[in-house]
């Protein structure tokens, strides 16, 4: 590889690295404007293994501002990262692959999360006009915790 190849290919890694950032932060803070901005056109998400829909960003981008407002606090933790890069020979390095761990509590009040949960994201992501856009999400939820159950304290 070139030196040019070489920096275009960490400025794409980069690029890609902030894209999910993005996704996180925008999932988290519930700005489902600028969740829908980070998909491609016909971008789609797929939530149903964490119990969700499947469907086009903006359909479920207002599933999620309906279902997550029950939990208005939510803080993702995307770790382990593998991009993978599309075969220059075979699409002009345009499309990407990123598998990324998370953990994810929510919490309806207070400081403890009521919801703990976490498993494996599957992005396709895409490079467009406008940038490196989202083509698809899966999310694979692989465990959830929720609360231990409250007990009524004992009256003598």
């Amino acid at each position: 590889m070139t030196q040019r190849v070489e920096l275009a290919t960490v400025r794409d890694r980069l690029a890609v690295d902030g894209l999910i950032t993005d996704y996180a932060v925008a999932v988290d803070d519930g700005d489902w404007e600028a969740y829908r901005g980070l998909f491609a056109p016909r971008g789609r998400a797929d939530y149903r293994s964490a119990g969700g829909i499947e469907g086009e960003a903006r359909t479920v981008a207002a599933w999620l501002a309906e279902s997550l407002r029950l939990f208005p606090m939510r803080q993702h933790l995307i770790v382990n990262r593998r991009v993978r890069f599309g075969i220059w020979e075979q699409d002009t390095g345009d499309t990407a692959e990123v598998q990324a761990d998370y953990v994810n509590p929510m919490a309806t009040a207070g400081p403890a999360p009521d919801i703990v949960c976490g498993g494996r994201y599957a992005f396709a992501v895409l490079r467009t006009d406008a940038g490196w856009r989202l083509s698809a999400v899966v999310v694979r939820e692989k465990w959830r915790r929720l609360p231990e159950p409250r007990t009524a304290p004992v009256v003598n």
